[in-house]
């Protein structure tokens, strides 16, 4: 069982919500990402961002020193949240003054509820370290006030980081609010916990796979699910942190944990040969 900590009363949903999606996962071999993408390319639009070669995503999470966001996940908790500080882009390109995001992402039943603001990484930090004595603006008011109130209220601190790259497709027509990502060399690090530090990263999921993600607003179009089923894709219930967290030995392995061989799909690599889940990599 997973300690108990305080804060309890910070458990309720707040009112105020970027967007509701359903969410779903599959890990994909490597070998079979090529014919994926081009079956996701001729339905859906390539993000406007990816610019032909996807994009990183690096991620701060924040989390108690018992691991009580991480504990939330494991068990399942029909509500349940993430504090982290999210970049896009070159991790070497990030200043003081680099616009990232505080987010909160939360889960309420089978609904995922994300909320953010945009903010230099210097005042991003600051807040997430429980202070900000900057005037933000009316719209971003009440979210920097519930932030604060989760980090004093519940002693977070940054607690792992992840990092992969990204492609990304949306709807179009009568897919519309639908949105695709593969995410390929999932990585993380469980110190340096800096966004643009010059700091040693390790595979957090074994580099011969990618996680395909489909988040929908209200379903899942039926030539998705089709797509799936005949790439022979199985549901997963994975979250990068808490695959963060485990590969550093921050917890035990759970039954979410992306384990170190690889059943999915076919591979370049010879029969026997073991893929270990945390290899060095400093990309």
């Amino acid at each position: 069982m997973p300690p108990v900590d305080t804060g309890h009363a910070l458990r309720g949903p707040s009112p105020l919500h970027a967007f509701n999606r359903y969410e779903i996962k599959y890990p994909v071999g490597t070998a079979a990402v090529p014919a994926l993408r081009a079956a996701l390319a001729a339905r859906l639009s390539p993000d406007s961002h990816c610019a032909g070669v996807g994009y990183g995503v690096w991620s701060v999470y924040y989390d108690t020193t018992r691991l009580r966001f991480y504990w939330e996940k494991i068990e399942g908790l029909r509500f349940r949240r993430k504090l982290r500080i999210r970049h896009y882009g070159d991790r070497f390109d990030l200043t003081d003054d680099t616009t990232v995001y505080v987010e909160i992402k939360q889960r309420v039943n089978r609904v995922t509820q994300k909320r953010r603001v945009p903010l230099p990484y210097r005042l991003a930090r600051q807040l997430c370290d429980g202070w900000s004595m900057v005037e933000h603006p009316p719209a971003q008011r009440a979210f920097v006030q519930e932030v604060l109130g989760l980090v004093s209220g519940l002693d977070l601190r940054a607690t792992a980081m992840t990092g992969y790259q990204r492609e990304a497709f949306v709807g179009r027509d009568a897919d519309l609010g639908l949105r695709v990502t593969l995410d390929h060399r999932v990585r993380g690090r469980d110190r340096d916990f800096h966004l643009g530090a010059d700091a040693e990263n390790r595979f957090i999921i074994p580099p011969s796979r990618s996680v395909l993600e489909v988040k929908a607003n209200d379903r899942v179009p039926y030539w998705l699910t089709d797509l799936a089923a005949r790439s022979n894709l199985a549901v997963v219930r994975v979250s990068k942190y808490c695959q963060s967290v485990e590969a550093f030995g921050r917890a035990p392995r759970s039954v979410f944990h992306v384990p170190d061989d690889d059943p999915v799909g076919p591979t370049h690599q010879p029969a026997g040969v073991r893929t270990p889940s945390v290899t060095r990599n400093e990309a």
